[in-house]
């Protein structure tokens, strides 16, 4: 786990923290809440902060607009580290190992970044994050692990019985009128700046590629590793809906020709070989009822599962210990339950010497998703364990879906 990051006597005053310490102590950081033992600083209270900010920046607010944005959504960012503390603690109390999947998961972008050995890739985090590699490692277990316990005890848990999503359905049907469209996701083998005595062996692997798909390995995991094209490789191959008259007419006819779930022979094109596979295909007129059942199935759980995810926090709060320290507020605090700090140096930063500071460790409770633009973050989670149609190969996954009897 990463140690706790050290803040100078400088660092603090600046902040508006004053405070004299003895020359041979270290203020490391200060703890703002305690969670059955574990712990939130403020240091990742305003780390959190930070990054909403830069959030709400780019959906392009600014100014008045963008303090007051601020303002009402980082009164969430104590509850939701919290949150993050209980579910990464239950987790282990249900005994839930992630590990492969982490190990999988940190491979898949070594490859994605072309980064030859994970040596190299872990000097490439340090390089480009400024992080040590096992913070990354950290941040990507806890991601993995939240989702793990909110889809194996909440989400798997709620059923929309067949009756309601044929009730929904009759009742909306002129909601799932169609236009012709398919729904594509690709993998290309690039040729460009390559030499002619390059491209049989970039057929070659392109072949090869098609063999995979074909004995049955996923598309998805194979655009993350091999394609050239590194917008779509990151959301597994997926470059989304296409209606008639969109594409270039050569691939419209392949991909308007192909049945669900079809690949594509290799198709040469200017820049490479591209292999395509047909993720959906919505013929015009009036979607039957299994087409659209998966998007029935998202519209009726999500307001399900809201609630549901909220009142599960609240019954971990009510089970759990813990101390917010005096100026901080936890916006998911349970009515009636004692959070008041017991600490008696309340009012001190908290500090130690070195040796303690080694053996002092906290969790990690943020992340940032492989594939977004810092990776992508800046875009707005999906409800954690939301149903999608075209889960991603690179994230981590999120968790099972709504179950339909």
């Amino acid at each position: 786990m990463q140690s706790i990051r050290t803040w100078t006597l400088a660092a603090l005053a600046a902040a508006g923290t004053v405070w004299a310490a003895p020359a041979d102590i270290k203020v490391v950081d200060e703890i703002v809440a305690k969670i059955n033992g574990e712990i939130v600083t403020r240091s990742e209270v305003e780390r959190n902060t930070a990054e909403l900010r830069q959030e709400l920046m780019k959906q392009n607010l600014a100014g008045p607009e963008l303090e007051k944005a601020v303002a009402e959504r980082s009164k969430d960012v104590l509850k939701e580290l919290i949150d993050q503390s209980l579910l990464v603690q239950k987790g282990k109390e249900l005994n839930i190992s992630v590990e492969a999947q982490v190990i999988k998961y940190l491979d898949d972008m070594r490859r994605q970044y072309s980064i030859a050995s994970m040596e190299e890739f872990e000097k490439w985090v340090v390089e480009k994050t400024g992080m040590p590699y096992e913070d990354l490692k950290d941040q990507v277990r806890t991601r993995f692990l939240t989702q793990r316990v909110i889809g194996q005890e909440i989400s798997s848990r709620i059923t929309i019985p067949k009756e309601e999503l044929e009730k929904y359905y009759q009742e909306h049907k002129s909601e799932f009128v169609r236009e012709e469209q398919v729904h594509l996701r690709e993998i290309l083998v690039s040729t460009e700046g390559k030499e002619a005595t390059e491209i049989p062996t970039l057929e070659k692997k392109a072949q090869d590629i098609l063999a995979r798909l074909k004995k049955g390995e996923r598309f998805a995991d194979l655009a993350v590793k091999m394609s050239d094209n590194p917008d779509s490789a990151k959301n597994g191959g997926d470059i989304g809906f296409f209606k008639r008259g969109v594409l270039d007419k050569e691939i419209e006819t392949i991909a308007f020709a192909a049945r669900r779930g079809a690949l594509t022979d290799i198709i040469k094109r200017k820049n490479g070989f591209l292999i395509l596979r047909v993720e959906e295909r919505y013929q015009p007129g009036q979607a039957p009822l299994e087409d659209v059942e998966q998007e029935i199935t998202e519209r009726l759980w999500t307001p399900r599962m809201e609630p549901a995810l909220k009142e599960y926090l609240s019954r971990l709060r009510q089970n759990a210990f813990i101390e917010i320290r005096p100026g901080f507020v936890d916006s998911g605090a349970v009515a009636g339950q004692d959070t008041a700090w017991k600490d008696p140096e309340q009012f001190k930063p908290a500090v130690t010497t070195k040796a303690e500071a080694t053996r002092k460790k906290r969790k990690l409770l943020w992340v940032v998703p492989m594939g977004t633009k810092q990776g992508k973050p800046g875009d707005s989670e999906p409800v954690p364990g939301r149903p999608s149609n075209t889960p991603p190969a690179a994230e981590a996954p999120k968790p099972d879906g709504p179950a339909v009897p």
